[in-house]
């Protein structure tokens, strides 16, 4: 059942914005400050350089695969009814810890400049041997933050160990005690008569509209938020089972619903991290590949626009031959960057540390330069999270969304900004 709707824009929690500022975050600069200073100031990234020709861009084109229809019918017709983003946080069976009871080793990984607003704490045994990836939100899916009622948070896990990927759907109407319940992300295979796990990292992952665009080895894959369907038995294993359905213990799979492979394949790009621009016109999809701090090739940065055809929602847009085009790109001289967002004329990229124990950098370029965030007053430029792969931007809040271990956070943009001076 669709519950997306469009919402007028409405001044919704003006107050929860102001939680925890001031109080226990103030713990989280005296405690990693003394890291952060003696961490080395890292060269200048400079401006951003435009690229412009069909050979720099036509391998980051993407080639739009979705899966037949009849397949994601027969899977359907298999496991029930699909059920839609309320039944899942209508389940939520699990709670984050807020700030106050987080352990001063989690609170470290935490920014040191701009100090985060709000703050989160996973249940270690909850997360154990896996690991955190990319955030999105109900901000990104409507531009009122809301998805039908709710506001939501997504927050995706991944585990090598059995290849496997999964979201917490986090039911963010009350920021003072938020929960959350998982849900298996899967592929449809078999013609729809069985699923497997997505084998696959998730570092970047966006919500848009009813559809949630993720990173893979692939490419991209495109579930649909209205196909999320029960899991019928409790088991470690993925896909049909004896007496029904099972997802690795998970009460909740997504199946996928198509794929974007790149054009230029693997060895040309791979989108490592993804954000929504809402500041374009379409809206569009942000991404950056990943480039080793060691290696001497600058960090392409590009954009694809969203369809506003109503058969298309939450789809990106293509042209005839079923390709979509890059809209945007760029090359960064920033190594080793890896959360990406755009907004206006500015790129935001993070960089995690160095080393164990440090913290990474948070750059704004654009075409005209660049500038980090500092800690404090001196020349410090290690004040970011420690392990951060992730920027998402609610518009409707002025929040900025990130992950960094088993800590998820916010802070406004504006605080982003006044921090890069």
């Amino acid at each position: 059942m669709m519950q997306r709707g469009r919402h007028r824009r409405q001044k919704r929690g003006r107050a929860a914005r102001a939680f925890l500022a001031g109080t226990a975050l103030a713990l989280t600069a005296a405690a990693t400050m003394i890291s952060a200073s003696q961490a080395t100031v890292a060269d200048d990234p400079g401006a951003l350089k435009p690229l412009a020709t069909s050979a720099e861009t036509d391998v980051l084109r993407l080639r739009e695969h979705l899966e037949p229809q009849r397949s994601l019918d027969r899977l359907s017709s298999a496991m029930g009814t699909p059920a839609g983003v309320s039944a899942v946080l209508d389940s939520a069976d699990h709670t984050l810890r807020t700030a106050a009871d987080c352990a001063p080793t989690e609170r470290e990984a935490l920014p040191v400049e701009p100090a985060a607003t709000r703050a989160y704490c996973w249940d270690a045994a909850d997360t154990r041997s896996w690991r955190a990836g990319a955030v999105t939100t109900s901000g990104d899916a409507d531009d009122d933050g809301l998805w039908g009622q709710n506001r939501v948070i997504l927050s995706a896990w991944s585990q090598g160990a059995h290849d496997l990927a999964r979201v917490a759907f986090i039911d963010a109407n009350d920021l003072e005690r938020p929960t959350y319940s998982w849900v298996l992300l899967t592929v449809p295979v078999d013609g729809g008569r069985d699923y497997r796990a997505l084998d696959s990292r998730v570092s970047g992952m966006v919500w848009y509209q009813d559809k949630l665009l993720v990173t893979a080895a692939e490419g991209l894959y495109v579930y649909d938020m209205d196909r999320v369907q029960r899991t019928t038995v409790d088991s470690p294993a993925v896909g049909r089972v004896d007496g029904g359905w099972a997802a690795h213990g998970s009460r909740w799979v997504l199946p996928a619903v198509g794929t974007y492979s790149l054009a230029g394949g693997k060895a040309a790009a791979q989108p490592g991290y993804l954000s929504l621009d809402r500041s374009t016109s379409p809206d569009s999809l942000v991404a950056s590949e990943w480039v080793s701090r060691d290696d001497d090739r600058d960090v392409r940065l590009w954009r694809y626009d969203f369809s506003a055809a109503s058969d298309r929602a939450g789809l990106l847009t293509t042209d005839p031959a079923g390709y979509t085009r890059v809209d945007e790109a760029y090359e960064t001289k920033a190594a080793g960057v890896g959360a990406v967002l755009s907004y206006g004329s500015n790129w935001y990229l993070g960089r995690a540390a160095d080393a164990d124990g440090g913290h990474g950098t948070l750059w704004r370029q654009s075409a005209t330069g660049a500038r980090a965030t500092r800690c404090g007053t001196d020349e410090t430029r290690q004040c970011w999270s420690t392990e951060s792969e992730s920027l998402s931007y609610w518009e409707a809040t002025g929040e900025v969304w990130s992950q960094s271990g088993r800590v998820l956070f916010a802070m406004p943009l504006a605080s982003v900004d006044r921090a890069l001076g």
